[in-house]
């Protein structure tokens, strides 16, 4: 067991020192909240089974029978709920002889620290991977592809054929695509786009493409449609781990899109040794990422 011990720290068991610091500050926390949408589980993992239903209702000629169809099972999305634990103990004589702070509790931070920033990474790879054929959903693609399949026949594309910076050519482009979704059976779907999500390398890109009454970049008395049009009601998120400078993803309204399920909650403790008096510190949680409904989102990877 790796322990915290007096040769660690042996500056902080001397008087003379101004200030005890470490590069951690206010962290980018909870940046997932405006990507996925939170469930709990009581199971080991969980499975979403898409529903076809039926298709168009055709006409029935005088005389004639009435025509029937089948609704059908199709694929599953599978969460496996991950453990995500880590510890540190201390010895009893690092405690007694720190003068400065009470080292447990500064330790404990770095500790949340840790957690918080795993599940970050974790969530934001849901997109970082979204593009790539070594991450399928239940339908055997990406969550962006040119191609999921439909079950009548045919696909549908949640990004473009040909990836596009973001720009108000782009944007006009994918919430036109967006507005065209089809269910499983071809029937049209009232799905709108809700907000952006974008790297930190875009947060200026979309200030001025949100934020403008008129067209941006132009000298044309235009007004701005993705403002007039509010196409992003819940505005732009940035989050801080994704890892591809200009990709961009429109997040909508389309049900069961991205998720998170909580198995077991954050949870921390401590225990003392009696023989050594060492004590022990740990936090621990269980959950999954991913995606059920892949109209959840509209994305891509930029030119």
């Amino acid at each position: 067991m790796t322990l915290v011990n007096r040769n660690q720290i042996l500056r902080e068991l001397e008087p003379g020192l101004n200030k005890i610091f470490d590069t951690a500050s206010k962290g980018y926390e909870n940046e997932h909240l405006a990507i996925f949408s939170v469930e709990n589980s009581d199971r080991a993992f969980e499975e979403e089974l898409l529903f076809t239903g039926f298709g168009a209702a055709p006409v029935k000629r005088e005389g004639a029978g009435v025509q029937y169809d089948s609704a059908t099972e199709g694929w599953l999305a599978r969460y496996s709920h991950e453990t995500i634990a880590l510890a540190f103990a201390i010895t009893e004589e690092a405690v007694e002889d720190n003068l400065y702070d009470k080292l447990s509790t500064r330790l404990t931070r770095a500790l949340a620290r840790s957690m918080a920033h795993t599940k970050q990474v974790k969530a934001a790879n849901v997109i970082n991977n979204g593009f790539s054929s070594s991450f399928l959903g239940g339908d055997g693609k990406a969550l962006m592809a040119t191609d999921h399949p439909l079950r009548d026949g045919g696909s549908l594309a949640n990004k473009p054929t040909t990836d596009a910076d973001l720009s108000e050519t782009s944007m006009e482009d994918a919430t036109i695509a967006v507005e065209g979704f089809v269910d499983d059976r071809g029937i049209p779907q009232a799905i709108m786009v809700r907000s952006l999500l974008i790297p930190r390398q875009l947060a200026y890109v979309a200030e001025r493409l949100f934020k403008s009454t008129g067209r941006v970049g132009t000298t044309d008395n235009d007004i701005n449609a993705l403002v007039s049009r509010n196409v992003l009601p819940e505005g732009f998120s940035i989050n801080h781990r994704f890892t591809d400078p200009d990709a961009w993803v429109l997040k909508t309204d389309a049900p069961d899109g991205l998720k998170m399920f909580v198995r077991a909650p954050i949870k921390t403790g401590m225990e003392g040794d009696f023989e050594t008096g060492n004590a022990r510190y740990k936090a621990r949680e269980r959950y999954s990422f991913g995606w059920s409904n892949w109209r959840g989102v509209y994305g891509s990877t930029g030119a």
